[in-house]
């Protein structure tokens, strides 16, 4: 079949060729990149933000009590352990010696990896303050030198 005068074809019309489809998985890493580096300066914002929000008197008045049995109730210490300690397959060890709590009360919100988000709907601010107050209240396990039992 014979093409008219004027006519182009197809690869004309539509500019495919095979430049394009090398050059596109570049363009789209690119975007992804973009994207991802947007996200993660956009939740260290919302976690500067968050803890600049935060009231200091609101940070020291935790309590251990209420937070342990918050830490029961809402699950903590299926990944944790009962103690925080951790370990295993489970979630990181949190006590003693917890991280500061401003960067508990951003990565509970918007955890990174196996941790499912709580919400203010689920725990408020004032309830991971306590449960902070109990991870603080976890004193050190004894040396290993000072159980006799281990030393034999």
């Amino acid at each position: 079949m014979r093409k008219h005068d004027g006519e182009r074809s197809f690869f004309q019309l539509y500019d495919v060729s095979l430049r394009w489809l090398f050059w596109r998985p570049s363009v789209i890493g690119l975007a992804i990149a973009i994207t991802v580096a947007t996200v993660v300066i956009q939740n260290h914002a919302e976690a500067q933000t968050k803890a600049n929000d935060t009231k200091p008197s609101e940070l020291l008045n935790g309590s251990a009590e209420n937070g342990k049995r918050l830490f029961q109730k809402d699950g903590c210490y299926e990944c944790h352990g009962r103690a925080a300690q951790g370990g295993g397959y489970n979630g990181p060890r949190l006590a003693p010696n917890p991280p500061p709590l401003i960067f508990v009360l951003a990565y509970v919100r918007k955890p990174i990896g196996d941790m499912p988000p709580y919400t203010e709907r689920v725990i408020s601010d004032k309830e991971l303050t306590d449960i902070y107050a109990f991870l603080k209240s976890i004193s050190q396990p004894p040396d290993p030198k000072t159980i006799p039992a281990l030393n034999k």
